[in-house]
């Protein structure tokens, strides 16, 4: 029996149970890696030797029998610290020492007994919706002519192609949600404190968080990066922490009694001169016509988000990258790095580094746009993923039109410091995914499960690209 291409939940039970070791588990999916990522390119590093000799440690602790992600293969994104390896964030002119300490997050995940095999590529300092950098170009299993977007692009496509069943992303401006709706599979930001975040935090707006093919997987993971696995039971009154003794964990996400939300739907939530793909817009009324038929009440969000919300969502992208490339070797940075930074020095001149729009959207725009619903459902994305190809040595211009043209329906909610999650539903007619955004005010993270989980069951998505 191979264990590549299963879920981390029966992974952790066989390895739990006595069925298969850490270390068989751990070597399927290295050699998963080494046959396909020639085609993809999701990995910076992969970290044999280390992850087999992790994986034999996993198998003789005395709290096997006990450990959430026991020996599940994870990769971790290049921009948080894994003991032992560099953290590059896609550059060449960020330091190549190795760090000392995993980040809280990585440590969880290692504490409850998953394996990291690998470091997953990304674009320069994260600062772009594709994956490409000077350690190569992430593409989608998909479609490996196109992105499977940024900047967790590179554990987006791992999952996808079935090279690991969990990987750690990050998602600052949309970067787990949009590389998860490029490659069909799901992921959830989660909101501000509820999982250790990365570090810079870009004021706040970026949080570590998993994907994965499924919801239960994805509860799971969530679960332990947070350190409270009441998230992996949504509806359970009960508080587990990572480490308590239970039999089993998930297999699916049910709740003691019907949970009734209400859902706004929103297939065109942009502002005036932002088109969505007309299928994009038919999954998001598709995707609510099912949790309508699940009983949930649903109702039309017809509002658009704020012109001024999207200037302030740009001016902050412009601001994040003069702070990030500070202090850095500017004649290393790729060309997409210094445009970016430029555009922030000129408008921060001005004092427009988006602060007031992210202030005023934060303390209380996003609230009032939002309305009364439990549940918001709205586009993962507005387009296709463009061609996977070196963006970074590209200006400006080209890559912030393409960038706001597939991809602007994410950023709000970060600015808002709210959850939101993409959920597969339905295939294009380009062949490639559909991904739909499920949001809910702070503290609906259960809520976004739930309905992820009524939306698996009722329209099961393919879990893995088909293999070349």
């Amino acid at each position: 029996m191979s264990w590549v291409g299963r879920s981390a939940v029966e992974i952790a039970e066989a390895v739990r149970r006595g069925r298969v070791t850490a270390q068989a588990v751990v070597a399927e999916h290295l050699r998963a890696i080494a046959e396909r990522d020639g085609r993809v390119g999701a990995f910076r590093v992969v970290r044999a030797e280390q992850a087999l000799a992790e994986a034999g440690a996993v198998q003789e602790r005395e709290d096997l029998a006990e450990l959430p992600l026991a020996g599940v293969p994870v990769a971790v994104k290049d921009n948080v610290p894994v003991r032992g390896e560099a953290f590059r964030s896609g550059s060449a002119a960020t330091p190549d020492a190795p760090a000392a300490e995993d980040h809280p997050v990585v440590a969880r995940l290692r504490a409850a007994g998953a394996v990291v095999v690998g470091i997953t590529n990304v674009p320069e300092l994260c600062l772009a919706g594709f994956s490409d950098s000077v350690y190569g170009v992430a593409r989608n299993p998909w479609d490996p002519g196109r992105t499977p977007g940024g900047s967790s692009g590179g554990s987006a496509a791992a999952v996808a192609a079935g090279m690991v069943p969990l990987a750690h992303g990050t998602d600052g401006l949309g970067s787990l949600r949009i590389p998860a709706a490029c490659c069909g599979i799901v992921s959830i930001k989660p909101g501000l404190g509820v999982v250790p975040p990365p570090e810079p935090d870009w004021h706040g707006m970026s949080e570590n968080g998993p994907l994965a093919t499924t919801v239960a997987d994805l509860a799971l993971a969530l679960a332990v990066m947070a350190g409270d696995m009441s998230l992996a039971t949504p509806g359970k009154s009960e508080s587990l922490r990572v480490g308590d003794s239970i039999d089993d964990y998930p297999g699916g996400l049910t709740t003691a009694e019907p949970v009734r939300l209400r859902v706004a739907v929103a297939p065109r939530p942009l502002p005036p001169g932002f088109a969505v793909d007309r299928e994009f817009q038919e999954a998001v009324t598709g995707a609510a016509r099912v949790l309508g038929e699940a009983g949930h009440t649903v109702v039309e969000h017809g509002a658009r988000l704020p012109v001024w919300l999207g200037s302030a969502a740009v001016a902050t992208w412009f601001a994040l990258a003069r702070e990030d490339a500070a202090g850095l070797d500017r004649r290393r940075l790729e060309r997409r790095t210094r445009a970016l930074a430029r555009a922030g020095r000129v408008l921060g001149a001005f004092g427009l580094d988006g602060a007031k729009g992210r202030d005023r959207w934060r303390a209380n725009g996003a609230d009032q746009w939002f309305g009364d619903a439990d549940v918001l459902v709205s586009p993962a994305l507005a387009m296709v993923p463009p061609r996977a190809e070196r963006w970074g040595r590209r200006g400006l211009l080209r890559n912030a039109r393409a960038n706001l043209t597939y991809a602007p329906a994410t950023a709000a909610w970060n600015v808002a410091g709210w959850p939101a999650m993409t959920v597969p539903y339905g295939r294009h007619s380009s062949g490639l995914p559909i991904g739909v955004q499920l949001v809910a005010a702070p503290g609906g993270e259960a809520q976004l499960l739930t309905l992820a989980a009524c939306l698996e069951q009722a329209a099961p998505w393919p879990r893995h690209a088909p293999p070349a």
